[in-house]
């Protein structure tokens, strides 16, 4: 075996810490430590794309039933449900072990956050307590005996507590993280367990390539240990080429079964981005169209997210979940920022080939980080985004590890001061953690509060105006106050609109507010402006329909349903919006017009179309009355009870059919009876 560097291995002469070698202990605490800071969001709801990998996931909320789909689809396609849309990030997802989790989750307990919430917080806590396990492995060749618990404590506590973590921990779909990370730490654990003992078998090595198989699955960046591992053996366990050859063998076998089940499943793809600037951020407007960036701009925006990765591991705040056009910016090489972000990142590759003579540990941190961030960099493939918190989940341990390894020389002389300065900054970012973590609780406070961090993000824009819609459409209050919240919502649409004009969601949900402050001809332009760009745009062409029955036009409403039936055969629910609008022009033609005649031509073909509709047949019912046709008039109303028996409207109405009939005994009977119900009869 080839011998370890000095450099590798701290020799100082240094009294060891009793409790900081009760490793038991230590690794208790940090379990115990990692689960608590995320005891606040035990009681949050689900929150942005819990969606959809849980509940509006076809093969998630159909339990167990819905594995096989599970396994055998995109992750996406069981929210889109629609394979044309399942690729709208470039190279698709296949993630299927943490949506096993969800659908699992959903068996026992339905559509119940707190133990999606419950199972992240104790993955978490695990997965930390694992990697100080995994450190106090890699480390444990120093004569030194406080260095290997110094730096695993260290090292550990700092991940456990950092606050770029909470939108992994706190959002339940980011399961899929906290899995990967959490697989590729036992599979290597396992695998340099094994080597120190001198006890890895074929058995062994089929153990850890089932293990990391299982992280691969749950998300694809843990594919990036296939080359953590062989540096892993390099720099802490002397490994020569052949030995480093079949330790990562087990890795490697993993990997390309991964990547061959995926591509069965997917497809080969060749990464064509999207021009759609919610999922390629790398365009800009120009004029009225969307045109990619230069290589100047694009590589100068990429070298500028790489640059705040690392800001914000080190000053994590503020934080947000959103960093979509334009909240990154389009960068040049004309800014200061991207040339530092530049020169950094260009430290970090020096130091790292420098330190592959020495071996030193440091070294391993500083690729461990450029290995891990190259996946979700943008370099290597377009990945939907400009950055994300939860991307730089398995590259922030680098940072805990380097801190740790480059504090040590002073720690050896004086662990203790060293320990607490360590401690302070963890209890910083604990308490930024736990200030953070309410942010999560659901879409609202997420939105409401990231907005304020991410004010150029047309993405975020929408996404609050939409959420302040929804919510006060579900609301109690007064219509004054809806109101003005629907103005507030606009506002932010409105925005999102100047960032990306072709945005077609914000058109949309802007037809939607002003249709809800009976603006109705604004509501129509709108939906039109949504129709300009996706002909085929469901809800547009649906709300439009609709908003046409609102605005008193339902002639108008089933010329346009009608026409969407022609163009789009399968549309879904068609003809019950034809029926409807036929409903609606009955009643307008019968209270409106007091034309009889056509209001019955169009409530009978509404209920040709929609026979189960309680309101046509009401409306039939009283057509008939007003006509004089008692015989009808009970006719209709008695469909109508039957349909709602437990309505007192439908006994009232029944009741007086019934009784103008001449029947004026079971017509009182019944109109007493729904006054019983309801006094205001």
């Amino acid at each position: 075996m080839a011998k370890v560097s000095k450099t590798a291995t701290p020799k100082q002469s240094n009294a060891p810490v009793s409790w900081l070698l009760r490793t038991n202990l230590v690794a208790g605490f940090l379990f115990l430590l990692s689960f608590a800071l995320y005891l606040n969001t035990l009681g949050h709801d689900y929150a942005l794309d819990d969606a959809i990998v849980i509940t509006d996931n076809a093969f998630t909320t159909q339990g167990v039933r819905g594995i096989p789909g599970i396994l055998t689809n995109d992750t996406f396609y069981g929210f889109f449900q629609d394979a044309s849309k399942a690729n709208l990030v470039a190279g698709g997802r296949y993630r299927p072990f943490s949506l096993i989790w969800f659908a699992l989750e959903y068996q026992l307990w339905g559509a119940n956050p707190f133990w999606g919430h419950l199972i992240n917080a104790l993955l978490y806590a695990f997965s930390v307590w694992l990697i100080y396990r995994l450190l106090l492995l890699l480390f444990s060749r120093s004569s030194d005996r406080n260095y290997a618990p110094f730096v695993a404590l260290a090292a550990s506590l700092l991940f456990a507590v950092h606050p770029l973590h909470t939108e992994v921990v706190a959002n339940i779909k980011g399961r899929d993280e906290i899995l990967a990370l959490l697989g590729s730490v036992a599979a290597l654990y396992f695998s340099f367990s094994a080597y120190r003992q001198k006890k890895y078998s074929f058995a062994t090595a089929l153990w850890v390539g089932v293990v990391f198989f299982m992280a691969l699955l749950s998300k694809e960046n843990a594919i990036t240990f296939m080359a953590v591992v062989p540096l892993a053996f390099y720099f802490f366990g002397g490994a020569d080429t052949g030995k480093l050859v079949r330790y990562a063998l087990p890795f490697w076998g993993a990997g390309v079964l991964f990547v061959a089940l995926r591509s069965a499943i997917l497809g080969v793809s060749l990464l064509e981005v999207p021009m759609e600037m919610m999922n390629n951020p790398f365009v800009k407007v120009q004029g009225d169209v969307l045109v990619p960036f230069t290589f100047a701009e694009k590589s100068a925006t990429i070298v500028y997210t790489l640059g705040k990765y690392l800001q914000l591991l080190f000053v994590p705040h503020p934080l947000t979940h959103d960093y979509y056009p334009r909240h990154i910016g389009i960068m040049s090489w004309g800014d200061p920022l991207v040339w530092i972000s530049l020169l950094a990142g260009a430290a970090i590759l020096l130091f790292a080939v420098w330190s592959l003579r020495s071996r030193a540990p440091w070294g391993f941190a500083l690729w461990y980080y450029l290995i891990t961030l190259s996946v979700v960099s943008n370099i290597v493939f377009p990945i939907g985004t400009n950055m994300s918190e939860r991307l730089i989940y398995m590259p922030s341990l680098a940072w805990g590890i380097l801190m740790a390894t480059l504090i040590y020389p002073i720690a050896a002389k004086r662990t203790i001061p060293s320990l607490a300065a360590i401690g302070g900054v963890a209890l910083i970012f604990a308490i930024l953690t736990l200030v953070r973590n309410p942010a999560w609780k659901d879409n609202y406070a997420l939105f409401t509060t990231d907005i304020r961090t991410a004010p150029n993000s047309a993405k975020l824009r929408n996404a609050v105006g939409g959420e302040i819609i929804a919510v006060t459409q579900s609301s109690e209050l007064p219509e004054v106050q809806k109101n003005e919240r629907y103005r507030e919502a606009i506002g932010h649409l409105q925005r999102a609109i100047d960032i990306y004009p072709g945005f077609k969601n914000a058109w949309l949900l802007l037809g939607n507010a002003h249709s809800y402050l009976k603006q109705y001809d604004a509501a129509l332009g709108y939906y039109d402006r949504a129709l300009r760009l996706d002909a085929g745009y469901r809800d547009a062409l649906n709300n439009k329909g609709i908003t046409l029955i609102n605005a008193g036009r339902a002639l108008e409403a089933i010329d346009f349903f009608q026409q969407i039936k022609q163009q789009f055969p399968a549309y879904p629910n068609i003809d019950n919006n034809i029926a409807v609008a036929h409903r609606e022009a009955g009643k307008y033609f019968g209270e409106k017009m007091g034309d009889l005649s056509n209001a019955l031509y169009y409530l009978k073909t509404a209920y040709q179309l929609l026979p189960n509709d309680y309101e046509t047949l009401r409306l039939l019912g009283v057509a008939y009355g007003i006509r004089g046709d008692s015989a009808e008039a009970v006719n209709w109303f008695t469909k109508a009870y039957e349909l709602d028996p437990d309505n007192a409207g439908a006994i009232y109405n029944l009741g007086t059919a019934w009784y103008n009939a001449g029947e004026t005994e079971r017509g009182q009977a019944l109109i007493d009876r729904a006054r019983a119900l309801d006094p205001s009869l």
